[in-house]
C-alpha cells in the first residue's frame, strides 16, 4: 500500500484535468475522484524513497506517512453544440424531404443522368476527333513538298527518238519521245522471252511517250538512255540492260523499271505525279 501512494502521487495533475467533464454548463457527466491516504505502517527494514507529493518523514525517523491525492474542482465541457454543415442549397427539392420515397424523383433523376452522359460523351468523341486530326495533319507533307511531288512537262520539246531526264521527288525521270519503228519493235516482243513480263501497251499511257524513274532496280544506279543491247536503257555498273519500254531483257536487275502515275491534260502537256 505504501509503494502504492508513493507511486500516485504524479497522476495528481491527471486528476486535476479529468475532476469533471459536462455536457453543459450545468450537467456533469463523470464524478470527481479523491483519495487521501493515511498512517501507511512500514517495515524499517526496506529502503523508501520520499516523493514531493507525500507528506511525511523519511524512514530513519519515523514509520508514519500521510499521502493524499486532491482532484480539481475545474470543470472541462464537451464539445457537443458543434454545427452540423447543411448542404440542403445544393440538393433537388425532389430529395430535401428524407421520408419521401425515392422512387418518386427517380424518374426526373434518371433523365438528368441521361442527359449529362450524352453530353459528356458527345464532348468527348467531339475531342477526341479534333486531337486525331490535328495529330494526322501534323504529319502530312508540308506545302513546299506536296508542290514538289507533281511536275509538268512540256512534250514539245522532246525531239522524237530522243530521251530526256527530268528530276521529280529527288529521283531522274525518264521521258523517252519514241519513233514508230521502236514502238513495233516491243509491241511485238515475246513476254516468254522477258524476266519481268509486261505488255508494252499496259506501261504506257500513249505509245509514242514513255514515262519510267531512271533508277535500276538492281542497286540504284541511274543507267543510260538510249543505249544497251536492246536500244533502251543500259546500266553500266552491273550491267542491265533494258529495252525501250523500260523492261529488263538482260543483267542481274530483277524488275522492269518503275511506271510512276502521269496523266495527259493536254496533247502537249504530261503531268507526273
Amino acid at each position: 500500500m505504501m509503494s502504492l501512494a508513493a507511486r500516485s502521487g504524479v497522476f495528481s495533475p491527471y486528476m486535476q484535468a479529468t475532476a469533471f467533464a459536462v455536457a453543459g454548463p450545468l450537467k456533469p457527466l463523470v464524478p470527481g475522484v479523491v483519495v487521501k491516504a493515511e498512517k501507511f505502517l512500514m517495515d524499517p527494514k526496506k529502503p523508501f524513497l520520499c516523493r514531493e507529493t507525500l507528506s511525511g518523514q523519511s524512514p530513519k525517523t519515523g514509520p508514519a506517512v500521510t499521502v493524499s491525492i486532491n482532484g480539481c474542482a475545474g470543470v472541462r465541457f464537451a464539445h457537443t453544440d458543434i454545427k452540423v454543415p447543411d448542404f440542403s442549397d445544393y440538393r433537388r427539392q425532389e430529395v430535401l424531404d428524407p421520408f419521401k420515397s425515392s422512387q418518386e424523383s427517380s424518374e426526373s433523376r434518371r433523365t438528368f443522368s441521361y442527359l449529362f452522359t450524352g453530353v459528356t460523351a458527345v464532348v468527348g468523341v467531339y475531342a477526341a476527333k479534333t486531337v486525331v486530326t490535328q495529330f494526322v495533319s501534323s504529319m502530312s507533307a508540308s506545302a513546299d513538298v506536296l508542290a514538289m511531288s507533281k511536275i509538268e512537262i512540256k512534250l514539245g520539246d522532246i525531239p522524237e527518238g530522243k530521251n530526256m531526264t527530268f528530276k521529280w521527288r529527288g529521283k531522274p525521270l525518264f521521258v523517252r519521245h519514241r519513233t514508230e519503228k521502236e514502238i513495233e519493235v516491243e509491241a511485238a516482243v515475246n513476254l516468254s522471252e522477258l524476266r519481268h513480263p509486261e505488255l508494252d501497251k499496259d506501261r504506257v499511257v500513249k505509245p509514242k511517250w514513255v514515262i519510267v524513274i531512271g533508277v535500276c532496280t538492281h542497286l540504284g544506279c541511274v543507267p543510260i538512255s538510249n543505249a544497251g543491247e536492246y536500244g533502251g536503257y543500259y546500266c553500266p555498273c552491273h550491267g542491265s540492260h533494258y529495252d525501250a519500254s523500260g523492261r529488263i531483257r538482260k543483267g542481274p536487275a530483277p524488275l522492269n523499271l518503275e511506271v510512276p502515275y502521269y496523266e495527259f491534260p493536254d496533247d502537249d502537256t504530261v503531268i507526273v505525279g
